[in-house]
């Protein structure tokens, strides 16, 4: 276990951006019908959320950060950093986060570059950017989070792009980590296609059908629902403890648990290991589907806006899959601003 303690770190506030066009995992042919309603049960997604042609990931992130500093009141020139965790960038280089400084006009003095991360992202991302507020040396950052991940076909990801707001501030309430690796289950859910180890040809592009009877690519995105099922339920409800135990924080005094919204079945398995009331683990699969590192902080936008703008809380947030990685985190919010979801 990787545990830390970040001091003088707050976050201001957080934005989530989704595109206007969905897909319902329902919209099929009559004869899938009883499949796919049986599939809606057991992951629980019914609603996607996916970007039209000429949309991207730094689109929306863009759009939740410009929304964001309006509503946190701060002013480009104050912005000292800009992180963006994503496994879709606009490009493979140069970084997104460079492109978006350009195109949000901050000023060239900005620290800017990616993180590639996905699922667990969100709470790496906040240490990462934490980390570099605490000391005192820069005092405004923002972190962008999220990926383009959905298709018309596959009835799991969703896309989605958020900001957060983290400052310097010496009053602070610590943030307490629970961040993990472990690489040799790198092979549960993989791209293999399209990198230099296996650069992208003709043939990878030719659709196939695979033993399911389902159209695939071998440049398509490979999910062993097994290994991820395993891993998730496995590693995450003991993480979790070991971190409320390192916080000093008793597990039934937290007021929400904001999970990676992965799959029905993961994160129910993990709230009753657990012994977690429904209330305290809101959940955004239903309308919006698995947004990959965006899931949580989506979340907390959809789900827990009014509770968490309206006083203290103390929320634990977790993030777990590709990787494999699985990261927590514990943060006690106070005078969050958090606007209403914006959709583009």
């Amino acid at each position: 276990m990787a545990a830390v303690t970040l001091e003088r770190v707050r976050i201001r506030g957080l934005a989530s951006c989704v595109p206007k066009a969905s897909v319902g995992n329902l919209d099929c042919a009559e004869d899938k019908r009883s499949e796919r309603e049986r599939l809606v049960r057991n992951i629980g997604i019914l609603t996607r959320r996916i970007c039209y042609p000429w949309q991207f990931f730094s689109d929306l992130a863009k759009a939740a950060a410009e929304r964001l500093l309006d509503a946190v009141e701060w002013t480009r020139e104050e912005i000292d950093a800009l992180i963006v965790v994503t496994q879709s960038p606009d490009y493979l280089i140069p970084a997104t986060a460079i492109i978006i400084q350009d195109r949000m006009k901050l000023p060239t003095t900005t620290i800017a570059y990616d993180i590639n991360l996905g699922c667990s992202g969100y709470p790496f991302g906040i240490y990462t950017v934490g980390s570099m507020l605490s000391s005192g040396g820069i005092k405004k950052a923002l972190l962008l989070v999220g990926d383009k991940c959905a298709s018309l076909n596959d009835p799991l990801f969703s896309d989605c792009g958020t900001a957060t707001a983290l400052e310097f501030d010496p009053g602070a309430p610590p943030i307490h980590f629970d961040l993990n690796s472990d690489g040799s289950g790198y092979r549960a859910i993989i791209l293999p296609v399209g990198g230099h180890r296996e650069p992208t040809q003709i043939h990878h592009l030719l659709p196939r059908r695979d033993a399911d009877g389902e159209t695939r690519r071998d440049a398509d995105l490979i999910l062993d629902g097994t290994a991820v099922l395993n891993f998730s339920t496995q590693r995450v409800p003991p993480a979790l403890r070991s971190l409320c135990e390192y916080a000093k924080t008793p597990l039934e005094s937290i007021d929400y648990f904001v999970l990676h919204q992965a799959n029905r079945m993961i994160n129910e398995t993990i709230r009753k290991k657990l012994q977690l009331a429904p209330e305290k683990v809101p959940s955004t699969l239903y309308d919006f589907g698995n947004t990959s590192s965006a899931s949580v902080p989506l979340t907390m936008t959809v789900r827990l806006r009014d509770a968490l703008t309206s006083g203290p809380a103390t929320v634990l947030m977790s993030g777990f899959g590709i990787g494999l990685s699985w990261g927590s985190c514990i943060v006690r919010t106070e005078g969050i601003v958090m606007p209403e979801l914006v959709v583009v």
